[in-house]
């Protein structure tokens, strides 16, 4: 007889969330790693720098917003600029300040991609009632408030 008591996985609130998160961004993550060799991290850039345009965000400030880890954030900042969807440009004159922008290239990259997130999202949530919808929501709110 043993004194272990491992977790159901299957039951398991953060496992579970964990999955459907992958499950939803892989969806539509194929899509556009094929049509713009972009990875996730890099789309999620995109999307959180398009979302603030004209702040100009720091390095720091897209891995806060995106929640990712700071290298993986820093790694995805570095193709896109070497690729030029993303301009690296100084803070109001101060040279010991980045911000970062989204190009032209970037814009264009975005303006395909976020509809097709959009419309993603339109089919996963039409698997839902309107009341479910409204719950969900209010759960969402409740466990990761905006």
């Amino acid at each position: 007889m043993t004194d272990h008591e491992p977790l159901e996985l299957e039951r398991f609130l953060p496992y579970r969330l964990s999955i459907l998160s992958n499950r939803v961004s892989q969806a539509i993550a194929r899509e556009y790693q094929q049509r713009f060799d972009l990875t996730m991290t890099e789309w999620r850039v995109i999307a959180v720098l398009a979302r603030f345009d004209g702040a100009g965000l720091s390095a720091r400030e897209v891995a806060e917003r995106t929640e990712m880890d700071k290298v993986a954030v820093s790694r995805a900042l570095a193709r896109l600029v070497a690729a030029k969807r993303v301009v690296r440009r100084t803070h109001d004159g101060d040279k010991r300040r980045s911000v970062l922008l989204l190009s032209a290239k970037g814009w264009k990259i975005h303006d395909v991609v976020a509809p097709l997130a959009r419309e993603h999202e339109r089919e996963l949530l039409g698997r839902l009632d309107a009341d479910e919808r409204r719950m969900l929501q209010r759960v969402l709110d409740k466990l990761a408030p905006v």
